[in-house]
């Protein structure tokens, strides 16, 4: 999937804006107008962040009416989770390498 570019969701996610609409789209899918209605911003700023954050894989859209409807991506936050969790792995068996590296006074 092209909207899948490495480093894009995390470059999304930089703005606190974006990060406040995926908060509010995990709780349940919204409008624009639901969205603008909540946040300290217009709609079409709120059009635009939806958009970078759709283009980074995070959020999909359906048309209802004359309304479009945005939620999270599950594939796309899943692979958000994949990433954190091997970063946190790593960070982990970091931690382990060091925690039994042999010290001066063991040798």
């Amino acid at each position: 999937m092209d909207a899948y570019r490495s480093g894009d969701e995390w470059t999304a996610l930089g703005d606190r804006t974006r990060r406040t609409i995926v908060e509010r789209l995990a709780e349940r899918p919204r409008s624009v107008g639901e969205l603008a209605d909540e946040l300290p911003v217009s709609r079409p700023a709120v059009s635009q962040h939806l958009k970078v954050l759709k283009d980074a894989g995070l959020v999909a859209e359906r048309t209802s009416g004359t309304k479009r409807i945005y939620r999270l991506n599950p594939a796309g936050v899943a692979a958000l989770r994949d990433q954190l969790d091997t970063f946190w792995r790593q960070a982990l068996a970091g931690y382990q390498d060091v925690a039994e590296r042999p010290t001066e006074e063991d040798t």
